[in-house]
């Protein structure tokens, strides 16, 4: 099956799905080429690559990365790369952090919220050992978190909000979070970004960013593909 590259964004979740599943099974050398482009060698430095081809071949129009990608429909595009298993081989960035505003935002209103509330999730070959150009897209799925990943997603989330509105996002690890995490979102370590301190001072911190830990991605997975193991 040849690729498509749809100019216009989709009108509905039903559009969208369908779209998604018509470049299930074809490796990523097509589908690069319905965009006159060509996949890299490996991802070391095109981190990003395979979803900005997903958003272009799909139609997203986001003009605000705190925006859902597909605005008009509240849909939130995430490629996933998974192992021969269906686990996925890394975390999910969901968002950037404003370290300034974060304290003045509740859950419901948050970025975390407005990315995760209704996602499609396009899984992607992602082991290592398989050439970038040759992986293969699978099979699509819109997906909306449960009032009990919500629940969870919220706890993680204040939690970790808190170190950050008492001027402590230095200390937080990524050990922090059962399934939602922070970790550094910078192209390198040199990039920095206002915050406050303990005392309510300005200082300069490391931009951040949410990222969903792999037992959440896999838990998705494991529910919606019938995939063997055990709920972490």
């Amino acid at each position: 099956m040849q690729a498509v590259r749809w100019a216009s964004p989709p009108q509905t979740e039903r559009e969208l799905l369908s779209r998604a599943e018509a470049l299930a099974g074809q490796n990523l050398t097509a589908l690069a080429r319905s965009c006159d482009t060509q996949a890299p060698p490996d991802l070391r430095r095109h981190k990003g690559w395979v979803g900005s081809l997903m958003e272009a071949l799909l139609g997203a129009s986001a003009g605000s990365k705190a925006d859902a990608d597909f605005p008009q429909l509240g849909v939130e595009l995430k490629t996933l790369p998974v192992d021969g298993r269906g686990v996925p081989c890394e975390s999910t960035f969901v968002t950037s952090i404003p370290l300034l505003e974060i304290g003045d935002v509740e859950f419901e209103q948050s970025r975390v919220v407005r990315k995760l509330s209704r996602v499609l999730w396009v899984p992607v070959q992602g082991e290592r050992s398989i050439p970038l150009a040759t992986r293969v897209v699978g099979a699509p799925l819109l997906w909306s978190p449960s009032a009990e990943q919500l629940q969870a997603l919220r706890d993680d989330w204040e939690e970790l909000c808190l170190y950050i509105a008492r001027g402590e996002v230095e200390a937080i690890t990524g050990h922090l979070g059962k399934y939602l995490q922070v970790r550094p979102k910078a192209a390198h370590g040199g990039v920095r970004r206002v915050a406050h301190d303990a005392d309510g001072a300005r200082l300069l911190a490391n931009p951040k960013g949410f990222y969903l830990r792999t037992r959440f991605t896999a838990e998705i997975l494991r529910e919606h593909y019938h995939l063997p193991g055990r709920r972490p």
